[in-house]
């Protein structure tokens, strides 16, 4: 018994060690090309390295990363003084950090050698019509209209304090996409946005950063984040991401942002360049891409929708069967559908952590409602004279539900499974914020990189799935529907 142990600990060990390091990144172009700087350096050290691009904002990473989902991911000094270690002096320095975060399992490395800070950014033209140099000067300017980021819309050290801070009176102030807020500014949509002093649009777009004379932005210095448990799984792994530290200057990370976004080159090519390695070989074509990111959807739709009908019937079953109780049924699957499609994907996250899981929770969430309301209008809507015959006839209820209702109320029932298998479809492409994969990938990435090709490639293979989703159900549905219910509907 004790050698039978001895090898199943053996077993289980060699399989924890044979794990890749798995770094993650937030959904801006930076943090990507971080990314990537991570993996190839810790391949270049003999270590096997995964990459889990752009998973999301800030709390997305920071949980990922302390329930084990992920072992490292790019982050800033300021956000961890400002927005997850509250309560810390602003001045602590990454010592003292290091410190604060031994207790959660975590380590930090030194700083990377830049540092990436907020600022607020104007079009240069525009700023010198209006003369404003600072923050402080936009109080001279109530109207105009503000677009942020929405993480700088609702982090510590974000619009809320910084508002307060300098007393600004603008009330046009909307919350956007990073990357979309500034086709905004190049529009003339919105005044003024929040940048980091990394961003290659500083330069493309002649912004002018406004001096932040109150120093409400504290240091943002870029250092990785890991989880301590990582040195035994990957030796080496650690000292491979601390070896990073002092390495990349300001205007070497400007660099690499700029050729990500503006000249089109792939984050692993930008990074592979910086660190002194040999061009990655060329990826996977357009056809391949698409049928892994076909399939990758197609198991976030299907296992969710299977889930739903194995659950959803019966409720509706239940709920047309006692009223009172399919009142407070559909009630609650109705509450889950307001919830907005976002937020529920996150809400899973703690659940389920990152990837496929939470993104299949969310939807068999979303697939209740039509289900169970079309379950239950088709049954309720059955002729009484019909029901009578049927309990005339002396069938047992269960026979009858099984042999005369449900028949009865299947084109109802499936129109609800077809509305739900659609709204699917879509939904399912905001999985990709929480590294589910599918169309969305593409999706994000092109709205990232201001590429509408890309965008394209996810847009269009979704609406013509769920077009090809709705045709199947339709098909479905005429050929269970008995042959007499057809004629029936059909005159």
């Amino acid at each position: 018994m004790r050698g039978v142990l001895l090898v199943a600990l053996l077993l289980a060990s060699s399989t924890v060690q044979a794990l890749p390091v798995r770094i993650g990144s937030k959904a801006f172009t930076e943090s990507v090309v971080l990314g990537e700087v991570a993996r190839l350096s810790l391949n270049a050290h003999g270590i096997e390295a995964v990459h889990r691009r752009s998973l999301g904002g800030t709390r997305i990473l920071w949980k990922a990363l302390r329930t084990g989902e992920i072992d490292a991911y790019p982050e800033y000094t300021g956000t961890l003084v400002q927005e997850l270690l509250p309560g810390v002096p602003a001045d602590i320095g990454i010592p003292g950090l290091r410190k604060r975060l031994q207790p959660l399992g975590l380590g930090i490395t030194d700083s990377l050698g830049f540092q990436d800070s907020y600022a607020l950014g104007m079009r240069m033209k525009r700023a010198q019509a209006l003369h404003v140099r600072t923050i402080d000067d936009l109080r001279q300017h109530p109207g105009l209209s503000f677009g942020f980021s929405n993480e700088f819309m609702d982090r510590g050290d974000g619009w809320k304090g910084l508002r307060q801070a300098y007393d600004l009176p603008q009330t046009t102030v909307r919350g956007m996409d990073h990357d979309l807020a500034y086709r905004a500014l190049a529009s003339g949509a919105i005044a003024v946005t929040d940048v980091y002093t990394t961003d290659a649009e500083v330069r493309r777009q002649h912004l002018r950063l406004l001096k932040d004379d109150l120093h409400y932005f504290p240091d943002y210095r870029a250092v990785f984040l890991y989880r301590l448990d990582l040195d035994q799984r990957a030796p080496g792994a650690i000292k491979a991401l601390q070896s990073l530290a002092g390495r990349i200057r300001l205007a070497a990370m400007q660099r690499m942002n700029a050729q990500v976004k503006l000249d089109g080159r792939s984050e692993t090519a930008t990074a592979a360049a910086f660190l002194g390695l040999p061009p990655p070989a060329a990826g996977p074509g357009f056809w391949n891409r698409l049928w892994q990111r076909t399939l990758e959807h197609l198991v976030l739709v299907g296992i969710s929708l299977g889930l739903a009908l194995l659950i959803a019937v019966p409720l509706g079953v239940l709920a047309a069967r006692w009223r009172r109780l399919g009142q407070g049924v559909i009630a609650l699957t109705g509450v889950l559908q307001t919830v907005p499609s976002l937020a529920m994907f996150v809400f899973m996250i703690p659940l389920f952590g990152i990837g496929a899981a939470p993104a299949i929770a969310a939807l068999f969430l979303y697939s209740l409602l039509p289900v169970v309301r079309n379950t239950h209008a088709g049954l309720t809507g059955i002729a009484p004279g019909l029901l009578e015959s049927a309990s005339a006839m002396g069938l047992p209820s269960y026979v009858r539900l099984w042999r005369v209702e449900l028949p009865l109320a299947l084109r109802s029932i499936l129109a609800g499974v077809k509305i739900a298998a659609v709204i699917n479809v879509g939904t399912a492409t905001l999985g990709a914020l929480i590294g589910a994969g599918g169309y969305g990938q593409p999706i994000l990435t092109g709205i990232r990189l201001d590429d509408i090709g890309l965008i394209l490639q996810g847009a269009i293979p979704a609406a013509v799935l769920a077009l090809l989703v709705q045709g199947v159900f339709e098909l479905v549905e005429r050929g269970l529907t008995p042959r007499g219910l057809r004629l029936q509907a059909s005159s």
